[in-house]
């Protein structure tokens, strides 16, 4: 599934995933391939993306959570995440 991360002075993250983490409102959430349409608001927190790699131009915008899974984590202030059919564009802060 493709993810776009965007705040509004630059593009974060595009790319392919395997799945999203997100921070919602009522707690994370996660994303994964063939989810359902959704559009939800987001609250501060961890956006963390299950990939397999990340292209190096983006990988300064994130931190490796572990060395055993290829989980890489993005913090955010707000924003809102809408996805389907298989693309996702997460505008945060």
């Amino acid at each position: 599934m493709n993810i776009k991360i965007l705040t509004p002075e630059y593009v974060v993250f595009e790319g392919e995933v395997n799945s999203v983490l997100l921070p919602g409102k009522n707690g994370e959430f996660h994303i994964m391939k063939n989810h359902a349409g959704i559009v939800s608001s987001l609250i501060g927190g961890k956006v963390k993306l299950y990939a397999n790699s990340i292209d190096e131009a983006y990988a300064k915008n994130f931190t490796k959570e572990n060395d055993k899974d290829s989980v890489f984590s993005y913090p955010i202030k707000s924003g809102v995440v809408e996805f389907n059919h298989d693309k996702g564009i997460i505008l945060c802060e």
